[in-house]
């Protein structure tokens, strides 16, 4: 009887705590690696076992741009979870350099993240594998690592990427998966599903955050700070699979212990591929400098950041015959992601404490930086984009301060725009950044004014110095500086106001500016553009002055001056009112040089011509940064553009038809403003009415040297240019300069420079000195030493403005948001 009550008991009362954790196999319905699992069905599965298992902890931490779930699982063993809280905060407490804590007793986090790129899909499949092998813990070996461990699993960075790419082979794909290549299911229709929603590649955002997965995620990253940080990708469906150690280059500030370390995995990784007969490379093609990968920007907070690459990627599909003549399916692209996750988990179990001890180094050594520069000052001659470059250090966790003591220093530093050393002052506003902190090393890999780079052969761009990507002049110091004040002190606004102003004045400085001026205009206010600098009441005004005649306003709207001060109150836009428009000096209000502005009708062009990441970057800035609207239209369908409709069409990078020119030519005669990015200017070489004309370099008259056999993979030095910062003279007096001042530093990807326009504007140009930072080798050098970056051409009632370089580099250069809001808003 009492065996009965005992039995009945545990039935009724205690079933939840022997709860069955179902297998991926079991929960889903089909055998893993038989079908795409959709992203819902991944969060529900992990859900599921996070309430069935005891050793697992979920944590949602957003959700994507289109409305899906991002979460993770820590799993580690039951004793580790019990004191899960205190686990993390020790270890935060480790990297703020608190010696009371024993690495001996803290265990090591490892933290997996699958699919930052939607279209490299085996890797969420795997990520429900990993955990429910760790939680199930089946094999002694693993339950012993999770003693030591604390794994954090992130099954999908990209959600709305991966859904994107999983639809469409869903929708294409037969009732048996068609291995042949050549086949539809192998190929994916624009823009794919490696991006996000806007087009942006997560996996090149880290450091910049802005995108909101990126920044929802780094959120929870400083949270943990893991010792151990794998980013799981895909490469080419021909390819061996690749773990660490990267390749060169390295940047200098990857410590011996870390590049150690990544050896130590690979050989681990190399045990069980080598047990399988899998191929596999290491120390290739994957390098470490780019600061804002899921491997660098890892190694630069403390952890040993790593990238493991499958075969596979979006052509893949559920099987494909390689060139070998092999097919691989996705449950070898899951076996293979499989193996690694468990081999890194195994190796950080063995070396626990060791971790522990070297990240606690990092941080204790970041405290005491032997970098060239102690501490860099950015002045604050734009406060707008000086306060964008704060909202970055702070998501980034790195500490500034503002101003010097109570008088004004002066120092000697290198000067980013002069590229020489040269005293200067330490003023009130002028941000301070010491690398002598915790997050020290970053901030010094996003501040050098030149990064070493070992080797060209890099995978991506080579500068990125934060002052010129916000275009704020800046000096590097080889002392501890550091900054008295935690804000930025407000100019003072002009309290006094004209009790009937002949006009209201108006600032053009930066983002905030923009979204005044595009207030104003939707409420039908004509606004003014100064096109010349005046004086008056003793005080000048530079060229790019926005400027409210109250008469001219008046006329339409009779309560027009308190409907005026009311909006801008609203707006919190700073103001000054003047009484006449008679001008000391300069000219009067009355003159052409105040030209009334148009309100923009935008649009952009889309399509399978177009660079999704180009087309992103504009989409991305006018919806979420500006919330002005913008439409997006197919290339197919330029030759329909209503000028009544849309007045401004942005034409990014891409690759057109012949025909497009002819399309457009029609509309920027009547009155359209055509904007054209890097590569889109190549459809209007050579077309009339277009003037523009590209730059050929001079042949060569000395023999080519013969390549080395064993140098085929690697670019030719001479004609690299992976990413390198250079400086463009701009013309200052017209419009597209303003706010920005005589120089504006781009990020140069190409080797493209235009002659200049016979009969247009040359707006910004390269010269002998143009080049500032970055790979660039000697030909490219020479071929792009002088030369047309940016100009204008009036056609018709119309204009052209032509762009050889992206403005708004990822979103992060600032600087060019700047000269984007002028092409759109002032010409």
């Amino acid at each position: 009887m009492k065996r009965t009550l005992l039995i009945l008991w545990l039935g009724v009362f205690a079933w939840p705590l022997f709860a069955q954790v179902p297998s991926p196999d079991e929960f889903l319905g089909y055998e893993l690696g038989t079908h795409f699992s959709s992203h819902q069905k991944v969060v529900d599965y992990f859900k599921d076992v996070s309430s069935k298992a005891k050793n697992v902890k979920l944590q949602s931490y957003g959700t994507t741009y289109e409305g899906r779930e991002l979460l993770f699982a820590v799993v580690s063993d039951a004793s580790n979870m019990e004191s899960l809280e205190q686990i993390r905060n020790n270890n935060i407490a480790i990297s703020n350099n608190d010696k009371t804590i024993k690495a001996a007793k803290q265990p090591a986090i490892v933290w997996l993240s699958y699919n930052v790129h939607g279209n490299e899909a085996n890797s969420t499949e795997t990520a429900m594998k990993v955990l429910y092998t760790l939680v199930e813990a089946k094999d002694e070996k693993i339950k012993q690592w999770l003693k030591n461990t604390v794994v954090i699993i992130d099954p999908c960075l990209n959600p709305d990427g991966r859904e994107r790419y999983v639809n469409f082979y869903n929708s294409v794909a037969g009732t048996m998966p068609n291995p042949d290549p050549t086949s539809r299911e192998h190929y994916e229709p624009w823009p794919g599903g490696r991006t996000n929603h806007y087009y942006f590649d997560l996996n090149r955002d880290w450091a910049w955050q802005t995108q909101i997965e990126s920044e929802q995620r780094l959120k929870q990253y400083h949270q943990w700070l893991p010792q151990i940080h794998v980013d799981f990708h895909e490469q080419g469906y021909n390819e061996p699979y690749y773990f660490a150690p990267a390749a060169e280059p390295i940047h200098q500030a990857v410590t011996p212990w870390q590049r150690e370390f990544q050896v130590v995995v690979g050989r681990n990784n190399a045990k069980y591929f080598d047990e399988n007969g899998w191929q596999y490379f290491t120390k290739e093609r994957f390098d470490l400098l780019y600061p804002s990968y899921g491997d660098t920007y890892p190694l630069y907070n403390g952890a040993i950041g790593m990238t493991y690459e499958q075969a596979g990627s979006g052509r893949a599909g559920l099987a494909v015959v390689t060139a070998s003549g092999d097919t691989l399916t996705l449950k070898d692209r899951i076996s293979h992601h499989f193996t690694t996750s468990m081999s890194t988990i195994e190796v950080a179990s063995a070396h626990a404490e060791k971790l522990v001890l070297e990240f606690r180094k990092f941080f204790e050594q970041s405290l005491t930086p032997a970098t060239t520069y102690k501490s860099y000052v950015v002045k604050a001659q734009n406060i707008s984009r000086l306060r964008k470059l704060a909202e970055l250090l702070t998501k980034n966790k790195i500490g500034f301060a503002f101003g010097a003591e109570k008088v004004e220093r002066t120092l000697n530093g290198y000067n980013y725009e002069s590229q020489k050393v040269e005293q200067f002052k330490l003023e009130r506003n002028d941000m301070v950044i010491s690398v002598a902190q915790k997050h020290g090393v970053l901030a010094n890999i996003l501040f050098e004014p030149q990064t070493f780079v070992a080797d060209s052969n890099t995978y991506d761009i080579t500068a990125w110095a934060l002052p010129y990507a916000y275009g704020l002049n800046a000096y590097a110091v080889k002392e501890i500086l550091l900054g008295t004040h935690s804000f930025i002190e407000e100019p003072k606004r002009n309290a006094f106001h004209t009790a009937k102003p002949y006009a209201w004045i108006l600032s053009w400085n930066g983002m905030e500016d923009a979204k005044v001026l595009m207030a104003l205009q939707q409420q039908e206010v004509k606004v003014r553009l100064a096109e010349q600098a005046f004086t008056i009441g003793g005080i000048t005004y530079k060229a790019g002055t926005l400027l409210i005649y109250r008469a001219e306003n008046e006329k339409r709207k009779p309560n027009f001056q308190a409907q005026l001060e009311k909006l801008l109150a609203n707006l919190n836009a700073d103001f000054k009112t003047l009484n006449s428009g008679y001008v000391e000096k300069g000219k009067d209000f009355g003159s052409s040089v105040y030209r009334l502005l148009g309100r923009p009708k935008v649009a952009v062009l889309s399509g399978s011509e177009v660079s999704s990441q180009s087309l992103g970057e504009i989409w991305h800035f006018f919806e979420q940064e500006l919330k002005y609207p913008i439409s997006m239209i197919n290339v197919s369908s330029v030759a329909n553009l209503d000028i009544n409709k849309v007045n401004t069409l942005l034409v990014p990078d891409g690759y057109y038809n012949d025909k497009l020119a002819d399309q457009l030519t029609p509309w920027v005669t009547a009155g359209g403003k055509l904007i054209l990015l890097e590569d889109a200017i190549a459809a209007f070489v050579g077309k009339k009415p277009y003037q523009i004309k590209r730059k050929e370099e001079p042949k060569a008259t000395e023999a080519k040297n013969a390549q080395q056999y064993t140098s085929r993979d690697h670019d030719d030095f001479s004609n690299t240019i992976p990413g390198a910062i250079y400086k463009v003279y701009l013309d200052q007096t017209h419009p597209l300069s303003f706010g920005i001042g005589k120089y504006y530093f781009t990020l140069k990807t190409d080797a493209n420079i235009y002659e200049p326009l016979e009969n247009g504007y040359n707006l910004g140009s390269l010269k002998a000195d143009s080049y500032v930072a970055g790979v660039a080798g000697a030909k490219v050098k020479s071929k792009i030493s002088s030369g047309m970056l940016y100009g204008a051409q009036e056609i018709g009632k119309g204009q052209v403005l032509y762009f050889a370089t992206g403005l708004i580099f990822r979103n992060f250069w600032e600087s060019g948001k700047q000269m984007l809001l002028n092409s759109v808003f002032l010409n």
